[in-house]
């Protein structure tokens, strides 16, 4: 397979940052079995004699940017539908009005095939959290959030109770020195993940500008709902994973791309709302056509967010089992706040956001938690088409940061902790279990949509102290 870097792209005429982003993306999507001589052949035909090419489905997105379109503005203005696709609603009375009305508007843009929401459902930026949108040919930057790729995180580990109640003054120095949270800074200590590596950092500028900053992260988690934790995981009889049905200690992870994704969100954000006009109520939904050159940048991008999501999570489960000197039996891990390409049951291919939801296709593992003192659930999907193959995130929030700490004081989250026999590092009284729906009734909720194998119970948990 040949590739070329961007600084070969240039000596043949590319030199324009977003097509040569472009082309980085295209060629290893498209041409990934010819050979560099081949590729720079092709490209250099397209650059000459773009016209030849303007009609082929993919050399045509490259000829198209050699080719001088007469434009009165940079600009598209759209109207939303009237009447709007399928929108399937999971566990209706527990979700606020708000939230379906944000979903009822994100059902009337002209790209939206299909939509689903979920138990956890709550408002949140342009899609509500526990939204699921499906779309035709184009990425909406708020309907994947803020977060690009943030995840969950399960390791099943060779230990029981016992190990908890000998070592958990171990465990919580481990967990101390560690893990990093907060939106700035990271661990104390080198970290190395083949990710940094990736050629995609030197695609666009921006990435360039962002690289050093993904190194210092590298391995840290957030503020808000991140959190590291260890606990006691029961799994149920004839669980898919072949282990005996058992409590097992495990580690618990969320976290996502840190200021990796929160900048790339920003950027094309921008993007899409400055090309992309729509009325006002509906202007956060602004998409971005991925046949485009932005569109095809934010999907490069968003997609190397979350490799490093998932290089994170790595790191911090490598750290902590080294640390401990603990045996992994089994890994589960899942994004949300992303978009794939998919196909739904009719056959028609369409991009899934999902801001704040678990894919759930038939088989697959995910992981739903509830508080820092509930359950959290490990789930197989179901693959329901009517849901877009999703399930809910975790239990999501009933009240908003500002009622939380309204309603909550620090010697009442003392208490609830006790109660439940957790130990709290850092955390706040924003993220007291009481900010949140409960997660039997979510779980109940979604019966349909996931098959439970195992339940969660956290005992030591760190979260950013805000």
């Amino acid at each position: 397979m040949g590739s070329l870097k961007a600084k070969e792209l240039s000596k043949i005429g590319y030199t324009n940052d977003r097509t040569r982003s472009l082309v980085i993306n295209i060629i290893s999507k498209h041409f990934k079995h010819h050979t560099k001589d081949q590729i720079t052949a092709l490209l250099t035909s397209i650059k000459n004699d773009p016209q030849l090419f303007i009609n082929d489905a993919i050399t045509g997105i490259i000829a198209a940017t050699f080719i001088d379109k007469e434009e009165v503005c940079n600009f598209k203005s759209f109207s939303l539908l009237e009447e709007t696709g399928q929108l399937k609603i999971y566990g209706a009375k527990e979700i606020e009005h708000s939230a379906k009305k944000q979903m009822e508007l994100a059902m009337s843009l002209p790209i939206t095939v299909q939509g689903a929401l979920m138990p956890d459902a709550h408002t949140g930026y342009g899609l509500p959290i526990g939204g699921v949108l499906a779309t035709h040919q184009a990425v909406v930057p708020y309907a994947v959030g803020v977060d690009i790729g943030c995840r969950m995180a399960l390791s099943i580990i060779d230990e029981g109770e016992s190990f908890l109640k000998r070592y958990s003054h171990q465990i919580k120095l481990a967990i101390k020195e560690y893990t990093h949270f907060g939106n700035e800074g990271g661990l104390e200590f080198y970290q190395e993940h083949a990710v940094i590596d990736s050629p995609v950092f030197q695609s666009t500028e921006l990435l360039k500008k962002l690289q050093a900053k993904a190194l210092r992260q590298l391995g840290s988690s957030g503020s808000g709902n991140h959190f590291v934790e260890f606990g006691i995981i029961t799994l149920a009889e004839d669980n898919s994973l072949g282990l005996p049905a058992k409590d097992y200690l495990a580690l618990l992870s969320h976290s996502g791309s840190r200021g990796l994704g929160a900048n790339i969100a920003q950027h094309y954000t921008k993007i899409a709302m400055d090309t992309c006009k729509l009325p006002r109520e509906a202007q956060q939904l602004a998409w971005l056509d991925l046949n485009s050159e932005a569109g095809q940048e934010y999907w490069l991008s968003m997609n190397l967010a979350g490799d490093y999501a998932k290089a994170c999570h790595e790191r911090i489960h490598a750290n902590l089992l080294k640390a401990l000197k603990l045996q992994c039996l089994a890994t589960i891990e899942n994004h949300h706040n992303f978009a794939w390409e998919d196909t739904l049951a009719d056959g028609r291919q369409v991009i899934i956001h999902r801001k704040g939801a678990t894919p759930a296709h038939a088989g697959e593992w995910g992981i739903i938690p509830g508080s820092m003192t509930t359950a959290a659930y490990l789930v197989r999907g179901k693959g329901i088409d009517n849901a877009l193959f999703s399930a809910s995130h975790g239990a999501g929030r009933a009240m908003s940061r500002k009622r939380a700490r309204e309603n909550m004081t620090a010697s009442g989250l003392k208490k609830m902790l006790s109660d439940a026999g957790v130990t709290l590092i850092g955390g706040s009284v924003e993220e007291n279990p009481l900010a949140y729906k409960d997660i039997e009734k979510v779980i109940a909720a979604q019966q349909e949509l996931v098959a439970v194998e195992g339940r969660f119970l956290p005992r030591i948990v760190r979260m950013n102290k805000e």
